[in-house]
């Protein structure tokens, strides 16, 4: 049996921000701005979210991605040019994944368990990677509100808190 509250947070709920609503209003040139003293601009931190969501989906369908030797391999170089159709194809990659974690949260599939990524540990399950994903994102997330603050492209237009 699926669950809706894993489900409702894949799309923010409560103190954690809409990730769509988050991005789906910006530009380009808002996604690849880079803030001072900060490594990564919007854009590299939704492909870095794309890039986990993928390996996991990837992983619980049985197709296993070799885990990467450093973090910095799950980060995308700064994109340049930035193009309008690049940037919407990594938002429509996010939707899209996005979905498909909404899915297993509502599937059968939660308490399956799924090949570790490394030898050392034990198998996950579905849900826990779910969850897992939840949290990944939503810290990205947030970073990504900071930076639409700091940049005076906050609140998305769908709204977001900003008290």
């Amino acid at each position: 049996m699926g669950d809706t509250t894993i489900r409702e947070l894949v799309y923010g709920k409560g103190a954690h921000v809409d990730p769509m609503a988050c991005v789906e209003d910006i530009n380009a040139a808002l996604a690849t701005r880079i803030a001072a003293g900060y490594p990564h601009s919007i854009w590299q931190m939704v492909e870095h979210m794309n890039y986990w969501m993928d390996y996991e989906v990837h992983r619980i369908n049985g197709h296993a991605i070799p885990y990467p030797d450093h973090a910095i391999a799950s980060w995308p170089p700064h994109p340049e040019p930035a193009g309008e159709t690049e940037w919407f194809a990594t938002r429509q990659r996010f939707s899209k994944l996005l979905d498909r974690l909404a899915s297993l949260a509502e599937s059968d599939a939660l308490d399956n368990t799924v090949p570790p990524d490394k030898p050392d540990l034990p198998p996950p399950t579905v849900g826990a990677i779910v969850k897992q994903m939840i949290a990944h994102n939503s810290y990205h997330v947030g970073q990504i509100a900071l930076l639409r603050r700091q940049f005076d492209a906050w609140p998305p237009q769908r709204g977001g808190d900003s008290w």
